[in-house]
């Protein structure tokens, strides 16, 4: 069997399932790409039938519907090349093969997604909002914090991971140097305004 998958005629959905299993892995090692969502509101008239037609209008990462689609994909052209041996005495053409297991993969594809978003409610994503790094504390990396000349911060958000901004001070009084912490207490574009911890104000929280 594993001979007669490496044959012109299986090699697309040979190729396939390599392609799913090394997404499988990128999934598995925790790089997050399939934490990638696809944002429904484009604009274009019937562009979110399409996606929902797809099993993309839901909140089913991008990779899991990839992975779901390639498995689909060479479940169908299996499928299809073993009934086509058994009725025929030999697979089809490894084209028409693919044109057929891409169209009935896809369909059935629209079935697994739909499932998967189903089971999936509840499905937790590392991605956060910008502005959820508000009332969390930084620590200034390099350089004084000072208004007009902000300096490069790191901050962990709820999930332990680190992100870098850029910080002033909320007062225009306070110069805050590397190695303090302080609260970030507001947002304007990409700068975050903060005050230091040595503020008597923060000295109870």
């Amino acid at each position: 069997m594993f001979e007669q998958f490496l044959t012109p005629a299986y090699l697309p959905f040979a190729i396939t399932f390599v392609v799913m299993i090394g997404i499988g892995l990128i999934e598995a090692v925790g790089l997050g790409l399939g934490h990638l969502n696809i944002d429904g509101n484009s604009g274009i008239e019937g562009h979110q039938g399409v996606l929902d037609w797809l099993g993309l209008g839901s909140e089913l990462p991008i990779l899991i519907w990839l992975t779901s689609l390639l498995g689909c994909f060479t479940i169908v052209g299996i499928a299809i090349q073993q009934g086509a041996t058994a009725m025929s005495g030999g697979p089809l053409p490894w084209g028409a093969a693919s044109g057929c297991a891409l169209i009935a993969g896809g369909l059935l594809n629209t079935l697994a997604a739909s499932g998967l978003a189903r089971i999936m409610p509840g499905f937790e994503t590392t991605v956060i909002s910008t502005d959820d790094l508000l009332r969390r504390r930084g620590t200034i990396l390099e350089g004084t914090a000072r208004r007009g000349a902000p300096a490069r911060a790191k901050v962990l958000d709820h999930h332990g991971q680190a992100h870098f901004i850029m910080v002033e001070p909320h007062d225009d009084a306070d110069a805050i140097p590397a190695g303090e912490t302080a609260l970030i207490v507001r947002r304007e574009g990409k700068v975050f305004f903060v005050v230091p911890d040595e503020n008597r104000l923060l000295q109870s929280i």
